[in-house]
């Protein structure tokens, strides 16, 4: 191998074993358990909650409610965070001739995969459906990598 092939061969052996330092990060920037700077394996949870159904009021959730809702049941099982869209959407139940349409709450939580995150969030749909005298709470999961 000539001269120039051995020492470029070397040079790029010795830059592959070379690591450059990560740069110090501020104590304070790091996020908390709750809070955590970076994280795998979350879970996004999307819960669909029906607040009225078009045209007919006596099944209409007023935003008083929806609050109580969320301060009494939410609230306290993710006090560090949660986020809540306006949503409308339809349904056909099964031998129905038309989509039933109806204006929806949509909470979204990020948290940690486990017993006791999952307990409470069907502790929230249970709670959802005793409140209103509905049937069921939407719930999608999806896995999540977050950071804070």
């Amino acid at each position: 191998m000539p001269r120039h092939g051995l020492l470029l061969s070397l040079c790029l052996a010795l830059s592959a074993c070379a690591s450059v330092a990560p740069a110090p990060v501020d104590p304070a920037l790091h996020g908390d358990a709750a809070r955590p700077a970076a994280a795998q394996a979350w879970i996004r949870s999307e819960l669909y909650f029906s607040v009225g159904t078009e045209g007919q009021d006596q099944t209409r959730i007023d935003e008083a409610q929806w609050r109580a809702f969320l301060d009494r049941e939410v609230t306290p099982r993710f006090p560090d965070g949660l986020t809540v869209f306006e949503g409308y959407g339809q349904w056909l139940f099964r031998g129905a001739a038309a989509p039933e349409r109806q204006r929806a709450k949509v909470l979204v939580v990020l948290h940690e995969d486990t017993p006791a995150r999952v307990a409470d969030i069907e502790a929230i749909r249970v709670a959802w459906k005793r409140m209103s005298g509905h049937q069921s709470v939407l719930w999608s999961r999806q896995r999540a990598d977050v950071s804070f």
